[in-house]
């Protein structure tokens, strides 16, 4: 990478072991018709009591669990909405665990989770993560299975409570998963400033898998362009990057700077005034 201190820049790097290749519409929904071998299931956060608080509240540094599944299964949709302080998205941290291990495979502030940085609310629309009202209903469609469990908890750590944490986590319970079955993983990092000079590590991971992407947010500390850092992938120690990029709009399927665009497989749901100091970018 180039060497650049204009920018702050804060990442989610989503490892996904293993992803396959998006189907067409049609096969979709010809999938429809097939018999499945799995059946659907789904925590939430209805009220227990039958009432209509259907939400939790979440104090000031306090974890809530908001799955503990047991398998063989698979997440495959998870919603949520938010009421809370400003710039919440940043303060609330999501993690997952797979098969009762003690650190999670997934670890990140939720906003930046689902697509959108800065602690802001936007709406995105992308195959696996979309977000409407404004930004306050997010949606992922990310596929983690799971052999013997899966927990997955909040932590807030904000200065306030949390009045109003709504979600929806469905999943199918499966009879059996093959031994090779691959997990989700999430990598989240900042820096502030960046240092100059050095290259920015969006990614660090060990084993057999698949880099599925990342999204990248950016606050500029002075005048200029932020995006002109070459991306590069080193695979299994290698000394020369096996993918070599030409700049960092370039990685993120546009040219020429970002815009604000919304596509299946990439997009910007945040790009302020470019070239001014403190203006930020979600990419």
């Amino acid at each position: 990478m180039k060497p650049e201190n204009k920018a702050t820049l804060l990442i989610v790097c989503l490892a996904l072991i293993s992803f396959a290749a998006a189907s067409s519409g049609q096969d979709l929904l010809e999938k429809l018709g097939h018999r499945q071998d799995f059946v659907s299931k789904r925590v939430s956060s209805y009220d227990r009591t039958g009432g209509n608080k259907d939400s939790l509240t979440i104090e000031p540094g306090a974890t809530a669990i908001l799955a503990d599944i047991k398998g063989p299964g698979a997440i495959h949709h998870i919603w949520v909405t938010i009421a809370a302080e400003p710039f919440y998205g940043r303060k609330i941290v999501l993690r997952m665990f797979w098969d009762g291990e003690a650190a999670p495979s997934a670890e990140a502030t939720i906003g930046d989770f689902f697509g959108v940085g800065h602690g802001l609310n936007r709406n995105l629309s992308s195959l696996p993560v979309a977000c409407s009202s404004e930004g306050r209903a997010r949606n992922c469609y990310w596929f983690m299975p799971f052999r013997s469990g899966a927990k997955i908890t909040v932590t807030n750590e904000g200065a306030r409570a949390i009045p109003a944490f709504y979600y929806y986590i469905d999943y199918r319970e499966l009879p059996s998963l093959p031994a090779d079955t691959p997990t989700f993983h999430v990598q989240y990092r900042q820096e502030t400033p960046c240092a100059s000079g050095n290259n920015y590590l969006l990614l660090d991971a060990v084993g057999r898998g698949h880099y599925v992407g990342c999204n990248l947010s950016v606050l500029q500390r002075a005048m200029g362009w932020w995006g002109e850092g070459d991306d590069m992938i080193f695979v299994d120690g290698e000394g020369k990057p096996s993918l070599h990029g030409t700049g960092s709009e370039d990685y993120f399927s546009d040219a020429w700077g970002m815009r604000e665009d919304e596509n299946l497989f990439y997009g910007c749901p945040l790009q302020e005034e470019d070239f001014q100091a403190g203006s930020k970018a979600t990419v």
